[in-house]
């Protein structure tokens, strides 16, 4: 009677093995086989997304490829390395494409992607994630309002640092009633991207 029993479990775990191999094996297929689009497609879409804050007329290289690695470092809120996208023309860089983090948003972080030309002069930038309030908050997001293009052109040269928060705090930049938390975040967090640009423009920009 043990015997068979053993032989039941013998049986059982051998079965189990055998269609975890084939599981895994079909896994690792299915992964190399779609690897390949997957990365194009989301190539593609990062493409599309960097030529909003800075227009593929301006620059002639490979805008996803042609990055340079940044530490942590407070006036970007990140806490591990990212990339910066740099665009040039005739292997110059003319301008730089920055991840910034606002820690303060009213629902948690609010990423955003800065450009930034040789001028110390925002290109664009637009928002990749935010967890704002539906219909209240998310109007910092180009599909919802224009509010976002605000920052285009402006500069540390054009505005003072006062100037740099919303005009309910004194400053330059629209807010949204009921949502002012969402408008300081947004802003400050793009005013810290600037000091940085400044702070390290001779790596950013090295050709």
């Amino acid at each position: 009677m043990f015997k068979d029993h053993f032989k039941k479990i013998s049986i059982t775990a051998t079965t189990m093995i055998i269609f975890s191999l084939a599981a895994s094996t079909a896994l690792s297929i299915f992964y190399f086989v779609t690897k390949s689009p997957i990365e194009e497609s989301d190539a593609k879409a990062k493409r599309i997304f960097l030529n909003q804050v800075i227009p593929a007329n301006l620059y002639d290289n490979n805008l996803v490829k042609d990055t340079i690695s940044i530490e942590p470092n407070p006036l970007l809120g990140n806490k591990k390395n990212i990339d910066v996208y740099r665009a040039k023309k005739n292997n110059q860089v003319i301008a730089v494409i920055i991840e910034t983090i606002a820690p303060d948003g009213y629902s948690g972080e609010i990423k955003t992607l800065v450009g930034i030309d040789q001028e110390d002069k925002i290109l664009g930038v637009r928002v990749i994630t935010h967890k704002e309030t539906p219909g209240l908050g998310d109007y910092i997001e180009i599909d919802k309002s224009q509010w976002i293009k605000n920052f285009d052109f402006k500069s540390l040269d054009k505005l003072s640092e006062k100037q740099w928060a919303v005009k309910k705090d004194g400053g330059d930049f629209d807010y949204v009633s009921g949502a002012t938390i969402t408008s300081r975040a947004v802003v400050k967090s793009t005013y810290k991207c600037l000091l940085y640009s400044k702070e390290n423009k001779k790596r950013l920009f090295a050709s």
